[in-house]
């Protein structure tokens, strides 16, 4: 017998719904462009400004626990990470970078929810910031875009939902 699999109450339509950012505070001036771009995005997709809660976390690492924490209380339809992490001299940023894209995965799937990923792992400043609404567009946005998209795509699997 197959597994039964619990409905989903949460809404499909965002102007019902609640988004989750959280935003790595390190490298604060690609992550603060990060944010607006998601921002520009979520309103764009019919997310009222007072549907979409912002929490700061330290770091890129930080991100993954302030997610499970926040989308755990079946408030928010959708999350969005947004962080920078740029490459030095030691091992360190294979260590963050890698750490915190499983852990968003890992929140993303437990819980069913659409976690649209904005974090930059990039080889210089230079390049953050081309992604953070330079001439590489805004990954900020493309991830907030990203999420609403796989929520609409998710509601296909609704009780009665029309394929």
């Amino acid at each position: 017998m197959p597994a039964k699999v619990p409905f989903d109450p949460r809404p499909a339509n965002p102007a019902d719904a609640w988004a989750l950012v959280v935003v790595s505070r390190f490298n604060e001036g690609v992550t603060r462009r990060l944010l607006d771009g998601a921002r520009a995005a979520l309103r764009e997709e019919g997310f009222a400004d007072g549907r979409v809660d912002v929490v700061w976390v330290p770091g890129a690492f930080e991100l993954p626990v302030a997610l499970h924490r926040g989308i755990e209380t079946g408030r928010y339809a959708i999350g969005v990470a947004l962080g920078a992490v740029i490459r030095g001299e030691t091992p360190h940023f294979d260590y963050v970078s890698d750490t915190a894209s499983h852990g968003i995965m890992a929140v993303s799937t437990r819980f069913g929810v659409p976690v649209g990923f904005g974090l930059l792992t990039c080889d210089t400043l230079g390049q953050a910031l081309a992604r953070a609404g330079g001439e590489a567009g805004n990954k900020g946005e493309e991830a907030a875009h990203a999420a609403v998209e796989t929520l609409r795509a998710l509601a296909a699997f609704r009780p009665g939902a029309a394929t």
